[in-house]
Protein backbone atom coordinates (compact mmCIF):
# COMPACT_ATOMS: atom_id res chain seq x y z
CA UNK A 1 0.00 0.00 0.00
CA UNK A 2 1.25 3.44 -0.96
CA UNK A 3 0.32 5.88 1.80
CA UNK A 4 -0.51 9.54 1.33
CA UNK A 5 -2.02 12.20 3.55
CA UNK A 6 -4.75 14.66 2.69
CA UNK A 7 -6.23 17.67 4.45
CA UNK A 8 -9.44 19.41 3.36
CA UNK A 9 -9.95 22.97 4.61
CA UNK A 10 -13.52 24.25 4.73
CA UNK A 11 -15.22 27.36 6.02
CA UNK A 12 -16.38 25.65 9.22
CA UNK A 13 -14.21 22.57 9.58
CA UNK A 14 -10.75 21.32 8.64
CA UNK A 15 -10.35 17.57 8.36
CA UNK A 16 -7.65 15.16 7.36
CA UNK A 17 -6.59 11.53 7.27
CA UNK A 18 -4.04 9.14 5.85
CA UNK A 19 -5.07 7.76 2.47
CA UNK A 20 -4.40 4.47 0.71
CA UNK A 21 -3.40 5.92 -2.67
CA UNK A 22 -3.69 2.56 -4.44
CA UNK A 23 -7.30 2.04 -3.37
CA UNK A 24 -8.33 5.69 -3.09
CA UNK A 25 -9.79 5.42 0.41
CA UNK A 26 -9.14 6.68 3.91
CA UNK A 27 -7.04 4.62 6.27
CA UNK A 28 -9.05 4.74 9.49
CA UNK A 29 -11.22 7.61 10.67
CA UNK A 30 -10.63 11.16 9.56
CA UNK A 31 -9.85 13.78 12.22
CA UNK A 32 -11.68 17.10 12.22
CA UNK A 33 -10.97 20.41 13.96
CA UNK A 34 -13.18 23.51 13.61
CA UNK A 35 -11.64 26.01 11.21
CA UNK A 36 -10.36 28.94 13.29
CA UNK A 37 -12.00 32.33 13.03
CA UNK A 38 -10.63 34.42 11.51
CA UNK A 39 -9.39 31.73 9.12
CA UNK A 40 -6.02 33.30 8.38
CA UNK A 41 -3.33 31.22 6.60
CA UNK A 42 -1.14 31.02 9.72
CA UNK A 43 -4.01 29.98 12.00
CA UNK A 44 -5.24 27.32 9.57
CA UNK A 45 -1.71 26.03 9.00
CA UNK A 46 -1.38 25.46 12.74
CA UNK A 47 -4.65 23.51 12.75
CA UNK A 48 -3.36 21.43 9.84
CA UNK A 49 -0.24 20.67 11.88
CA UNK A 50 -2.46 19.43 14.74
CA UNK A 51 -4.30 17.13 12.35
CA UNK A 52 -1.06 15.65 11.02
CA UNK A 53 0.25 15.19 14.57
CA UNK A 54 -2.92 13.20 15.37
CA UNK A 55 -1.59 10.47 13.06
CA UNK A 56 2.00 9.77 14.26
CA UNK A 57 2.23 6.61 12.13
CA UNK A 58 2.30 8.75 8.98
CA UNK A 59 5.64 10.41 9.68
CA UNK A 60 7.14 8.70 6.64
CA UNK A 61 4.65 10.23 4.18
CA UNK A 62 6.98 12.50 2.17
CA UNK A 63 4.49 15.04 0.86
CA UNK A 64 1.11 16.16 2.22
CA UNK A 65 -1.73 17.40 0.03
CA UNK A 66 -3.96 20.23 1.24
CA UNK A 67 -7.22 21.27 -0.44
CA UNK A 68 -8.31 24.89 0.07
CA UNK A 69 -11.36 26.87 -1.12
CA UNK A 70 -9.34 29.08 -3.43
CA UNK A 71 -7.85 29.32 -6.88
CA UNK A 72 -4.28 28.03 -6.56
CA UNK A 73 -1.50 28.80 -9.02
CA UNK A 74 1.89 27.19 -8.35
CA UNK A 75 1.14 27.03 -4.64
CA UNK A 76 -0.09 30.63 -4.36
CA UNK A 77 -3.72 31.37 -3.48
CA UNK A 78 -5.38 33.81 -5.88
CA UNK A 79 -8.82 33.96 -4.26
CA UNK A 80 -10.51 33.16 -0.94
CA UNK A 81 -13.95 31.60 -0.47
CA UNK A 82 -15.27 31.24 3.10
CA UNK A 83 -11.79 31.90 4.48
CA UNK A 84 -9.95 35.09 5.33
CA UNK A 85 -9.07 37.42 2.45
CA UNK A 86 -5.46 37.46 3.68
CA UNK A 87 -5.03 34.17 1.78
CA UNK A 88 -5.00 36.06 -1.51
CA UNK A 89 -1.46 36.11 -2.95
CA UNK A 90 -0.09 34.06 -0.04
CA UNK A 91 2.45 31.39 -0.97
CA UNK A 92 0.48 28.68 0.81
CA UNK A 93 2.83 25.87 -0.23
CA UNK A 94 5.76 27.63 1.45
CA UNK A 95 3.83 28.60 4.60
CA UNK A 96 2.36 25.15 5.21
CA UNK A 97 5.67 23.46 4.44
CA UNK A 98 7.32 25.61 7.11
CA UNK A 99 4.61 25.08 9.75
CA UNK A 100 4.15 21.34 9.15
CA UNK A 101 7.84 20.62 8.83
CA UNK A 102 7.52 18.57 5.65
CA UNK A 103 6.72 19.27 2.02
CA UNK A 104 3.14 20.37 1.33
CA UNK A 105 1.35 20.72 -2.00
CA UNK A 106 -1.79 22.90 -1.94
CA UNK A 107 -4.63 22.57 -4.47
CA UNK A 108 -8.14 23.89 -5.11
CA UNK A 109 -10.71 21.90 -3.12
CA UNK A 110 -13.05 21.18 -6.06
CA UNK A 111 -10.07 20.05 -8.15
CA UNK A 112 -9.14 17.65 -5.35
CA UNK A 113 -12.69 16.24 -5.27
CA UNK A 114 -12.64 15.86 -9.04
CA UNK A 115 -9.39 13.91 -9.01
CA UNK A 116 -10.76 11.58 -6.32
CA UNK A 117 -13.84 10.85 -8.40
CA UNK A 118 -11.81 10.40 -11.58
CA UNK A 119 -9.20 8.11 -10.06
CA UNK A 120 -11.32 5.95 -7.76
CA UNK A 121 -14.92 7.17 -7.89
CA UNK A 122 -17.89 7.73 -10.12
CA UNK A 123 -15.82 8.78 -13.15
CA UNK A 124 -13.22 6.03 -13.00
CA UNK A 125 -14.37 4.28 -16.19
CA UNK A 126 -14.78 7.48 -18.23
CA UNK A 127 -11.93 8.27 -20.61
CA UNK A 128 -13.45 11.42 -22.13
CA UNK A 129 -14.27 14.82 -20.69
CA UNK A 130 -15.59 14.76 -17.12
CA UNK A 131 -17.11 17.75 -15.34
CA UNK A 132 -17.36 17.37 -11.57
CA UNK A 133 -19.63 19.88 -9.84
CA UNK A 134 -19.78 20.20 -6.05
CA UNK A 135 -22.96 21.76 -4.67
CA UNK A 136 -22.74 23.35 -1.25
CA UNK A 137 -22.38 26.86 0.14
CA UNK A 138 -21.11 27.68 -3.33
CA UNK A 139 -20.49 25.68 -6.48
CA UNK A 140 -17.10 24.15 -7.10
CA UNK A 141 -15.99 22.62 -10.37
CA UNK A 142 -13.32 20.33 -11.73
CA UNK A 143 -12.70 19.54 -15.38
CA UNK A 144 -10.80 16.38 -16.29
CA UNK A 145 -9.91 15.54 -19.88
CA UNK A 146 -8.62 12.06 -20.62
CA UNK A 147 -7.58 11.69 -17.00
CA UNK A 148 -5.75 15.04 -16.90
CA UNK A 149 -6.99 17.79 -14.59
CA UNK A 150 -7.60 21.25 -16.04
CA UNK A 151 -7.25 23.27 -12.80
CA UNK A 152 -9.13 26.25 -11.37
CA UNK A 153 -12.16 26.26 -13.69
CA UNK A 154 -14.50 28.10 -11.27
CA UNK A 155 -17.71 27.28 -13.19
CA UNK A 156 -19.73 28.29 -10.15
CA UNK A 157 -19.18 31.91 -11.14
CA UNK A 158 -20.67 31.71 -14.62
CA UNK A 159 -23.52 34.02 -15.56
CA UNK A 160 -26.66 31.92 -15.99
CA UNK A 161 -30.21 33.02 -16.87
CA UNK A 162 -29.43 36.64 -16.08
CA UNK A 163 -27.80 35.79 -12.76
CA UNK A 164 -24.22 37.10 -12.76
CA UNK A 165 -23.01 34.48 -10.29
CA UNK A 166 -24.60 31.06 -10.76
CA UNK A 167 -23.76 29.75 -7.30
CA UNK A 168 -25.79 32.45 -5.56
CA UNK A 169 -28.83 31.27 -7.53
CA UNK A 170 -28.54 27.50 -7.61
CA UNK A 171 -26.07 26.23 -4.99
CA UNK A 172 -27.36 24.13 -2.12
CA UNK A 173 -27.25 27.25 0.04
CA UNK A 174 -29.73 28.96 -2.31
CA UNK A 175 -32.15 26.04 -1.97
CA UNK A 176 -31.93 26.24 1.81
CA UNK A 177 -32.02 30.03 2.00
CA UNK A 178 -35.10 30.32 -0.20
CA UNK A 179 -36.72 27.13 1.12
CA UNK A 180 -37.05 25.72 -2.40
CA UNK A 181 -38.66 22.34 -3.00
CA UNK A 182 -36.51 19.70 -4.69
CA UNK A 183 -38.52 20.28 -7.87
CA UNK A 184 -38.00 24.05 -7.75
CA UNK A 185 -34.31 23.63 -7.13
CA UNK A 186 -34.01 21.04 -9.91
CA UNK A 187 -35.50 23.57 -12.34
CA UNK A 188 -32.60 25.91 -11.56
CA UNK A 189 -30.08 23.09 -11.80
CA UNK A 190 -31.57 22.20 -15.18
CA UNK A 191 -30.74 25.68 -16.47
CA UNK A 192 -27.25 25.55 -14.98
CA UNK A 193 -26.29 22.10 -16.24
CA UNK A 194 -27.81 22.76 -19.66
CA UNK A 195 -25.57 25.82 -19.91
CA UNK A 196 -22.50 23.77 -18.95
CA UNK A 197 -23.54 21.15 -21.47
CA UNK A 198 -23.70 23.74 -24.27
CA UNK A 199 -20.27 25.24 -23.59
CA UNK A 200 -18.35 22.07 -22.66
CA UNK A 201 -20.05 19.06 -24.35
CA UNK A 202 -18.78 16.76 -21.58
CA UNK A 203 -19.06 12.98 -21.62
CA UNK A 204 -20.09 12.81 -17.95
CA UNK A 205 -21.28 15.04 -15.13
CA UNK A 206 -20.49 14.00 -11.54
CA UNK A 207 -22.34 15.83 -8.76
CA UNK A 208 -20.67 16.02 -5.36
CA UNK A 209 -20.98 17.93 -2.11
CA UNK A 210 -22.98 16.95 0.94
CA UNK A 211 -26.26 17.10 -0.98
CA UNK A 212 -25.11 14.22 -3.21
CA UNK A 213 -26.35 11.85 -0.51
CA UNK A 214 -29.85 12.98 -1.54
CA UNK A 215 -29.17 12.68 -5.26
CA UNK A 216 -32.24 10.55 -5.86
CA UNK A 217 -34.38 13.58 -4.95
CA UNK A 218 -33.10 15.84 -7.72
CA UNK A 219 -30.89 14.13 -10.30
CA UNK A 220 -33.78 12.13 -11.86
CA UNK A 221 -35.60 15.45 -12.39
CA UNK A 222 -32.90 16.69 -14.78
CA UNK A 223 -33.21 16.20 -18.54
CA UNK A 224 -29.75 16.29 -20.14
CA UNK A 225 -28.01 14.62 -23.06
CA UNK A 226 -25.00 14.04 -20.85
CA UNK A 227 -25.11 11.27 -18.24
CA UNK A 228 -25.15 12.73 -14.73
CA UNK A 229 -24.35 10.71 -11.60
CA UNK A 230 -23.74 11.27 -7.90
CA UNK A 231 -20.19 11.34 -6.57
CA UNK A 232 -18.95 8.25 -4.79
CA UNK A 233 -16.66 9.77 -2.15
CA UNK A 234 -18.95 12.63 -1.01
CA UNK A 235 -17.33 14.55 1.86
CA UNK A 236 -14.14 12.46 1.81
CA UNK A 237 -13.35 13.39 -1.79
CA UNK A 238 -11.33 16.48 -0.86
CA UNK A 239 -9.06 14.50 1.47
CA UNK A 240 -8.55 11.67 -1.02
CA UNK A 241 -7.90 13.95 -3.97
CA UNK A 242 -5.61 16.24 -1.98
CA UNK A 243 -3.53 13.24 -0.92
CA UNK A 244 -3.30 12.02 -4.52
CA UNK A 245 -2.30 15.43 -5.90
CA UNK A 246 0.09 15.97 -3.01
CA UNK A 247 1.86 12.72 -3.77
CA UNK A 248 2.23 13.74 -7.42
CA UNK A 249 3.60 17.13 -6.45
Amino acid sequence: MVMGFGIDIGGTGTKGAPVDLDAGKLVGERFRIPTPQPATPQAVAEVAAQIVAHFPDTEEVPRIGVAIPAVVQRGVARSAANIDTSWIDTDVDALFTEVLGREVHVVNDADAAGVAENDHGAAREEEGLVCVITLGTGIGSALISGGTLVPNTEFGHLEVAGHPNAEKWCATSAREREDLTWQEWAERLQVYFSHLERILSPDLFVVGGGVSKNSEKFLPLLDLRTPIVAAKHRNNAGIIGAAALGARG
